[in-house]
């Protein structure tokens, strides 16, 4: 999938290759955007919406320079930063590309059944951590990027962060999860 909505990117074929990511990327990054913003659901679909607008917007600048996915995820994170910034409800307007707010509302729609089977014991250890603590837990576990992706939509905030710097970070951040989980009896 990642290739072929790369290639129907570098074509000039921005409808369909945003809409192949929509549909194939579009619930982990919900997810990871829930995640991020776990007690606050309405921001975390605020910021989907942005995701998806910023996309369809930024589609004819996907250079293949990094991977799809890592370009995505830094889209993704690029709107919650901006929904946890510059407060969610400011505007109240709706997306002015059609086809993103009917693809995010499809994605948003499907996904809650996923949402709803989310453990609270371990939602509440989540929401302990920061957004790039949530960010960076959910782009490795959850997604399964290598390192040096992680790193890159990691720096999409313009400090430039390398992959050992955020493997170092996942480690202090396990480790402190690890004991937090052990101190509220989740694990032995």
């Amino acid at each position: 999938m990642e290739s072929t909505a790369a290639d129907l990117l570098a074509r000039g074929d921005y409808r369909r290759g945003v809409e192949l990511v929509m549909h194939e990327m579009g619930p982990s990054v919900l997810g990871l955007l829930h995640t991020m913003f776990r007690t606050n659901q309405d921001a975390a679909d605020e910021a989907f919406s942005l995701f998806a607008e910023n996309l369809f917007r930024n589609a004819s600048t996907f250079r293949g320079e990094a991977p799809l996915k890592a370009w995505v995820y830094a889209i993704a994170r690029n709107a919650a930063l901006s929904v946890s910034r510059d407060g969610w409800r400011r505007f109240g307007e709706r997306l002015e590309t059609r086809d993103a707010e009917r693809l995010a509302e499809e994605v948003r729609t499907r996904s809650a059944i996923r949402r709803e089977r989310q453990s609270s014991a371990l939602d509440s250890l989540r929401d302990t951590l920061d957004l790039d603590e949530q960010t960076l837990l959910t782009l490795r576990l959850d997604e399964k990027l290598p390192w040096d992706e992680v790193a890159q939509v990691m720096s999409s905030g313009g400090e430039k962060v390398d992959s050992q710097t955020v493997r170092k970070r996942f480690e202090r951040l396990k480790v402190r999860l690890g004991e937090e989980a052990r101190r509220r009896g989740l694990v032995g």
